[in-house]
């Protein structure tokens, strides 16, 4: 933790000390982040001596993580995760226009010489870096609400750390994803499954009144002290790198990701601007463009609104379940970011979410998640919309793999 100056309120900016765990900024009650001591990392690692290529998974970054892998390896607790490809698919047949640059970052799949994300979903990110610093702080009990794949991945860095881990979802989660925790708590008396009718709001709900009392720590979506938004951060940092786009590092013209609760547009800019500050990009940054399933689009709804933060929903009917969140804390966070970067939202069909998830296995033989063939579904809209250009390099992220959504979307497959 030599870098982590503070923790920072994403609204007020008050600053805290980084020495004790927190949740919610207590003046404003909105989500708090780690701010790097840029400057002394930029005086101790000069020019990109802090980044490791040899390191397969996110912690290549090295100090610009909440500890470095090569000063701390004993206190990193990392199952390889991060450090995922970009697949071209510029040439998929079922675009309309002509663009110059289309890729899928996928977090979904591992492939040969990249780190993999070992529960098949972008939230290992995250949890390898609640896992590390729980550790850090003492903290044993660990608690998150979740559509389902953050449940997953808290529930395996729980179980390969030695964490008390309990999990809350929706009892229509999909039946890969509710029955590895199932399994879990089944066979191990440290992982809990609770379920819920409703969404990841019922699901937080149960949790205040069963979990917090019993001394968990609260992991929800930016209730944690930023250290989800870190383990984030790295899909920025790995966009800004050298990688299969180009030989230098920069930045795409536009990002489309899938947005649930949005902590991964915080991280992504949180990446960006701190790579600004130590000199290695300028400011020159993506248009952020929110995907959303028409069923449940509260970020595109404030966005099309002009508002300056979402309002709540009941949810709703989606094979995209983890952008099936009604509302969010972050969510004011989310749209400042997306109207500064002159960005928008998109909210796509359910019908287009099945062609594009069954387009894009046909064609790649990639298993996307429902979330990732939104994303891809939104780029034509986008282009009507005026939000891109066929010219634009243009980044869609895959948030996970199809097989934790079967049975649910088997039938695309079999058609």
């Amino acid at each position: 933790m030599n870098y982590i100056s503070c923790f920072e309120c994403v609204e007020c900016k008050t600053q805290y000390p980084s020495d004790q765990a927190m949740n919610l900024c207590p003046k404003d009650g909105r989500p708090v982040q780690m701010r790097l001591d840029i400057d002394n990392i930029a005086q101790d690692y000069p020019q990109l001596s802090w980044y490791d290529q040899a390191q397969k998974s996110m912690w290549r970054f090295g100090p610009l993580m909440p500890f470095d892998i090569h000063k701390y390896p004993d206190k990193i607790c990392s199952l390889g995760e991060g450090n995922t490809p970009l697949v071209n698919v510029t040439d998929y047949g079922m675009f309309d226009s002509s663009f110059a640059h289309v890729f899928i970052k996928d977090e979904g799949q591992p492939y040969r010489g990249y780190g993999a994300n070992p529960t098949g979903s972008f939230k290992d990110r995250g949890m390898s870096v609640v896992a590390t610093m729980a550790k850090h702080y003492g903290l044993h009990k660990l608690v998150v609400p979740t559509q389902g794949n953050a449940g997953d991945s808290l529930s395996e860095y729980g179980h390969q750390f030695g964490l008390q881990v309990a999990v809350v979802m929706p009892d229509d989660t999909p039946m890969p994803i509710m029955g590895k925790v199932a399994a879990y708590s089944f066979k191990y008396p440290h992982i809990t499954l609770d379920l819920v009718k409703g969404t990841i709001r019922e699901a937080g709900a149960l949790m205040k009144q069963k979990y917090l009392p019993q001394g968990y720590f609260n992991c929800a979506t930016f209730q944690e002290p930023g250290w989800r938004i870190e383990g984030k951060k790295t899909m920025g940092l790995e966009l800004a790198a050298p990688n299969e786009m180009k030989d230098d590092w920069s930045l795409p013209d536009v990002i489309f990701y899938p947005t649930g609760g949005g902590t991964g547009i915080l991280g992504m800019w949180k990446a960006f601007d701190e790579l600004e500050r130590l000199g290695i990009i300028d400011d020159k940054r993506p248009k952020i463009i929110a995907v959303q399933s028409q069923q449940n689009a509260p970020v595109v709804d404030a966005l099309e609104k002009q508002l300056s933060d979402t309002q709540p929903t009941d949810g709703g009917d989606t094979l995209a379940t983890g952008l099936n969140v009604p509302g969010g804390v972050g969510h004011k966070a989310v749209l400042a970011i997306i109207n500064q970067s002159k960005g928008g939202g998109v909210a796509v069909s359910e019908a287009q979410i099945s062609q594009h998830t069954r387009g894009i296995f046909q064609q790649y033989g990639m298993w996307i998640s429902p979330e990732g063939a939104a994303a891809i579904a939104a780029v034509e809209q986008a282009k009507t919309l005026g939000l891109v250009k066929e010219s634009d390099q243009i980044v869609c992220f895959n948030t996970g793999s199809a097989e934790k959504y079967l049975p649910n979307i088997r039938h695309l497959f079999m058609s």
